[in-house]
């Protein structure tokens, strides 16, 4: 997109009222980053930061009315998928995508909450599968997700996460960031596979308990920074590198007493006095 230009950045996504994560957490990924937010609400969630009471479905042909809605009136440049929910839902977005010729597209295949509680129905896992993963440019998936996606076995080692994100490609997807943070050790590494290359992202592991919506800011921060780089690859780096800072600076907020979120305005506001 042209130099100077604010992009307009989509999430599709669940509502989370303690605002860690999900369509609440995408909206202020997106600010930090330069990026104009929009949202359409695909599920409604009763939760805070330690646990998932209740997940209310948002009714599919309202789903649609908002995506329909928002395209004929505003220039998205990057869209970015959450929490969906159901098979219904899952079908009602890729068809959407379809329909208004998304090509940004990035897909955080969330499926369990941070405190376990299930988040996607098996049935829509085969849908997301199907349907969404041949549309996207990126998907974010972590290690239990992607053993779900693949129907394989543990991915305990790096060298099981080169084999994993060369099998989740053939999904579809035009590039894999499979997300090493499962595994132990004192560095947390990602993988990237765009089909010619794969190339390890290392950060070094923080120690925290506010981990809350990690998979949710990533994947939006790489939805934000897509249009603002020429080389997608070079958007992967750039919002994990984010997320690596809203991480280590979540210990600036209180929130909860449960997996706390990161800190999303870490590079604006600044530290909380003693």
């Amino acid at each position: 997109m042209p130099d100077g230009m604010i992009p307009n950045v989509l999430s599709i996504a669940g509502v989370d009222p303690s605002g860690g994560a999900g369509l609440l957490a995408d909206l202020k990924t997106f600010s930090a980053l330069r990026a104009y937010g929009t949202g359409v609400v695909a599920a409604l969630t009763a939760q805070n930061t330690r646990v998932v009471t209740g997940v209310q479905p948002v009714p599919v042909a309202f789903i649609a009315q908002q995506l329909d809605t928002l395209f004929a009136d505003v220039r998205i440049d990057a869209v970015k998928l959450g929490m969906l929910g159901d098979a219904e839902v899952v079908a009602t977005v890729a068809a959407a995508l379809r329909r208004h010729g998304v090509r940004r597209l990035v897909v955080d295949p969330v499926m369990i909450s941070k405190s376990g509680h299930p988040l996607l129905s098996p049935d829509a896992v085969a849908a997301l599968r199907r349907e969404i993963l041949p549309l996207a440019e990126i998907i974010t998936p972590n290690l239990p997700e992607a053993e779900v996606l693949l129907g394989c076995a543990p991915i305990r080692t790096l060298a099981d996460m080169r084999v994993a994100a060369r099998s989740l490609l053939q999904l579809g997807p035009r590039i894999v960031l499979l997300k090493g943070g499962h595994l132990e050790g004192a560095e947390s590494t990602d993988v990237i596979d765009d089909g010619a290359r794969q190339i390890e992202l290392p950060a070094a592991r923080i120690v925290t308990k506010n981990t809350h919506g990690t998979g949710c800011t990533l994947s939006a921060a790489i939805a934000a920074l897509l249009p603002q780089h020429a080389d997608p690859i070079d958007a992967i780096r750039a919002a994990k590198a984010y997320l690596t800072a809203a991480i280590a600076a979540s210990g600036e907020l209180t929130v909860g007493s449960g997996h706390g979120p990161v800190h999303h305005f870490h590079n604006f506001w600044p530290p909380a006095r003693s």
